[in-house]
């Protein structure tokens, strides 16, 4: 049975809504590592760390890639780069403070903060 849409996407973002797995695909962004290496950077377990990559690399998140019968991870930068670049993009306009997204009443006084700003300016 082929998946639909909101199941792919139910699937993707679910994956990506853990706290865990964020800080494990930030850390792979540097560079390739094995499960040692992130638990000890994330100060976390390696089981933790294991069963989070377990998801990732089922999602085609991250990539897995064996050496000397070593386990190394790598980011699929060409799915997650983009998305990094969207959510930056996307905090810096929209969450302003703590990564809580603004509300509409918020974002209309932004807005009319910015035009007033730009009009002040293009006078002088």
């Amino acid at each position: 049975m082929k998946h639909t849409l909101s199941k792919t996407c139910h699937m993707f973002f679910s994956t990506l809504s853990n706290p865990t797995r964020i800080a494990i695909l930030e850390l792979l962004r540097d560079k390739t590592r094995n499960v040692t290496e992130m638990a000890k950077a994330l100060n976390l377990e390696q089981s933790m760390i294991s069963h989070n990559l377990r998801r990732l690399e089922k999602c085609g998140f991250v990539f897995l890639e064996k050496r000397k019968g070593r386990h190394f991870y790598s980011l699929n930068r060409e799915t997650m780069e983009p998305l990094f670049k969207l959510f930056s993009q996307h905090a810096e306009k929209y969450c302003e403070t703590d990564g809580r997204c603004m509300t509409l009443k918020h974002l209309k006084k932004r807005s009319k903060r910015e035009a007033l700003q730009s009009l002040y300016l293009s006078r002088h």
